[in-house]
């Protein structure tokens, strides 16, 4: 399987954070105040790898307003990890390569797992459901509607709301792609890409 550094503590100081303006009496090292994890499973087929992300959410104390006194609080999203694993793989090796991941210590609290249900990612959420992970398990199928769903614990979404949802983010610059992941280079092709396919659309 495809390795990489994962989860090193996390440093804020040298990120471009999204600093509210206004007379902000600003912490010299920001502290963090919850983190969440989303894992992402996108279930590949012959010729197509499946793939896994891991997006951190981070709650960060960046100071305290000096007209409220109220703690001035921003949000950070991080990918944390990245990897395609090998082709060929069955859904029972898949599932048990989940197991492994989430079971580190780091994902030990607030995780979900987003799995895609599409097509034959079905089966494959049945196998997650009997795995009893210890975390919260999020089947989603992407359509081509124009409105999200929600029925029994599966959600069914736009696959236009996904990408521009994706896509705002980062034009925002509220999610980084830790450049130390050995599959980062890959994704920011993609989503590039993926912004000219839309652009052209």
């Amino acid at each position: 399987m495809t390795s990489s550094p994962y989860l090193q503590t996390s440093d804020t100081s040298h990120l471009a954070l999204p600093w509210p303006q206004g007379p902000i009496e600003y912490f010299l090292h920001p502290r963090v105040i919850s983190v969440e994890h989303f894992l992402g499973l996108d279930l590949g087929q012959v010729h197509d790898p499946t793939a896994l992300a891991v997006l951190e959410t981070s709650e960060i104390c960046i100071g305290r307003s000096l007209v409220t006194y109220d703690w001035v609080t921003v949000k950070r999203n991080s990918f944390r990890h990245l990897e395609r694993l090998p082709l060929g793989l069955d859904y029972p090796t898949i599932v048990d390569h989940v197991r492994h991941l989430i079971s580190r210590p780091e994902l030990s609290r607030r995780t979900t797992l987003v799995v895609d249900a599409t097509g034959v990612g079905r089966p494959v959420v049945d196998l997650l459901r009997r795995a009893q992970l210890p975390c919260r398990l999020m089947p989603v199928t992407i359509t081509a509607g124009d409105r999200e769903t929600s029925d029994s614990g599966t959600w069914r979404v736009p696959k236009r709301d996904l990408i521009t949802g994706l896509l705002v983010l980062l034009q925002r610059e509220e999610i980084d792609i830790c450049g130390h992941l050995p599959a980062s280079e890959t994704l920011v092709k993609e989503l590039s890409a993926m912004r000219i396919k839309r652009v052209r659309a």
